[in-house]
């Protein structure tokens, strides 16, 4: 289902975008890009080291806000599906 397409996961550093993330790359590998959506540089440098880009070259890690529409634009461009994971706590 989700292979050959794009996907975005917002709040993609956290336990559920972290579970999603795993769950994708297992289930369908072959999946064009996975972008990993979040505002936590420190979250997103742990993960690099958890699905570092070398080893998984369909990931990218995105920094952002969502609730910074105009980067939000930019995340989406190339983008099939959004999951959005993000929570405000």
């Amino acid at each position: 289902m989700l292979n050959n397409k794009s996907i975005l996961i917002t709040g993609g550093t956290g336990s559920l975008g972290k579970a999603l993330t795993s769950t994708i790359l297992s289930r369908w590998p072959q999946v064009n890009r996975l972008v990993i959506y979040s505002r936590d540089e420190q979250k997103q440098y742990q993960m690099e080291q958890e699905y570092p880009v070398s080893k998984n070259p369909k990931i990218r890690y995105f920094i952002g806000d969502v609730r910074d529409l105009e980067r939000l634009k930019r995340a989406f461009i190339g983008i099939d599906y959004v999951i959005h994971a993000a929570a405000m706590k």
